[in-house]
């Protein structure tokens, strides 16, 4: 019992609290400065491909709301025309040049541009929702990076620690050896363990370039000194209240929304192109030196039969809104899901934190407590591997913990529809969609050298030059 009693006291007065372990294996000896998850998000969305490369794909969506608009606007052409003609009767050859100014204008087309104008900025709208999903992604990875990074270097400290420690259990089994206190069996025990405890070491240190590598493809650069996170931004009180929320808010289903919209659109543009429309057309002709004539023209096109095209364009817009509401439904269906999914990876990862927490404080007390009574020739060098290795297990127990705890959070934020550099109140200037657009919309002669300029800007403005 004095033994024991020996032992734990031994342990309270040289075991090393556990957040002091964890922090060692990601403190530096003497920071500049420390890098932080909120500089890692900072990073990896100022300088994520995936993002500029979506941006792009936007401005390609912004400039179909354009292009849906250019129906009504008026459309003037200039024409210079060279031709030669062979007489059949006669001597000379004929040459004819023609200079002629065509000017042409919709007036009416039963709401045709109207309807696909509507169509376009639903599914813009539906990109930028789909951006925001994309934001979340690159954030959630990047936090993922940040944590893998420092679960990967305290697991190196740990394994570095743990050869130490083998490595001393080693030199003490062969001073017994020596003088008989323990056989060769004992020693062999702890040579092997020892090579066993470098080959996870060696892994551990592959894991960590591993995590680096990652780190470098989600923030931009390769990690510095990292410090473990304050504490994650509050989620939700309760499941249901962070199901209720992600219905509300989560870009997933605000973007089915807005393709649901625009397959109504496209329906009632289908209806609308069965009806008339009208144009009106204006000619100016100069043939050769001969006089300058002009015209005017009213043209009235009324379908009466196209060959089933008409209806058949109709009944496929009528089933793609049909599909556009299903995947609405659907898309309900799987937030709600990721969401309860991720709550109860967050209530489970909590949970093994405080278990781990526990099995670490025990572990330790056992493992100091058996080493002592090896001392006193009360247990083998066995006996002390075995402690020794269930503390090591322990604490890599715990290590995984706390890493699951703290992304699970982000990632039940992510399910939420919440994990933006506005919510998470990151302070940098974000990407604003709405200004190309803008530009787009209101500027139909932006080719003209003076609006290229003006584009040149905008571009420059969002980042782009």
């Amino acid at each position: 019992m004095q033994r024991v009693r020996a032992a734990a006291a031994a342990c309270r007065r040289h075991a090393l609290p556990v957040a002091a372990v964890l922090w060692i294996a990601v403190a530096p000896v003497a920071p500049a400065r420390a890098e932080s998850l909120t500089d890692a998000l900072i990073s990896a969305y100022e300088h994520s491909n995936i993002l500029d490369q979506n941006r792009a794909l936007l401005r390609v969506a912004d400039e179909d709301v354009a292009l849906a608009m250019a129906g009504l606007r008026p459309v003037v052409q200039f024409i210079s025309r060279t031709g030669y003609n062979s007489p059949v009767t006669g001597t000379g050859d004929n040459w004819t040049s023609t200079l002629a100014l065509n000017a042409s204008l919709t007036v009416f087309d039963n709401g045709v541009t109207a309807f696909a104008t509507d169509a376009a900025k639903e599914t813009v709208l539906g990109l930028r929702a789909a951006l925001l999903e994309l934001e979340q992604r690159i954030l959630l990875g990047a936090v993922q990076a940040y944590m893998e990074v420092i679960r990967a270097a305290q697991s190196v400290s740990l394994a570095q620690s743990n050869v130490g420690l083998i490595t001393q259990e080693l030199r003490a089994a062969r001073d017994r050896f020596a003088v008989g206190e323990v056989t060769r069996t004992d020693v062999s025990i702890a040579e092997a363990r020892l090579a066993a405890s470098r080959g996870n070491f060696a892994a551990a240190q592959g894991d960590l370039a591993i995590a680096r590598e990652t780190y470098k493809a989600a923030i931009g650069r390769y990690p510095g000194q990292l410090r473990w996170p304050t504490a994650p931004p509050m989620a939700a009180r309760s499941e249901a209240a962070a199901k209720a929320l992600a219905v509300r808010r989560h870009p997933t289903i605000d973007e089915a929304q807005h393709n649901v919209a625009a397959a109504e659109a496209n329906i009632a543009r289908a209806q609308a192109d069965m009806g008339p429309n009208a144009t009106v057309g204006a000619t100016a002709t100069l043939i050769d030196e001969g006089p300058f004539t002009t015209s005017a023209n009213l043209t009235i096109n009324v379908p009466i039969y196209a060959g089933g095209q008409l209806r058949a364009l109709k009944r496929q817009a009528v089933a793609r809104a049909d599909a556009a509401r299903a995947a609405l439904l659907q898309s309900v269906v799987v937030v709600r899901q990721d969401v309860g999914n991720t709550w109860a990876q967050m209530v489970v990862a909590a949970a093994r934190t405080e278990a781990s927490r526990r099995e670490v404080r025990a572990a330790q007390i056992a493992f100091n407590g058996v080493r002592e009574e090896a001392r006193l020739g009360a247990r083998t060098t066995l006996d002390v591997l075995d402690a020794e290795q269930d503390l090591l297990d322990a604490r890599t127990n715990l290590i995984n913990a706390e890493v699951q705890q703290y992304v699970s959070v982000y990632a039940l934020l992510a399910a939420m529809g919440l994990l933006t550099v506005e919510h998470l109140n990151l302070g940098i200037v974000t990407y604003d969609p709405a200004a190309y657009y803008n530009y787009a919309t209101e500027h139909p002669l932006r080719t003209i050298s003076p609006q290229g300029q003006s584009l040149d800007r905008v571009l420059k403005y969002l980042g782009k030059n």
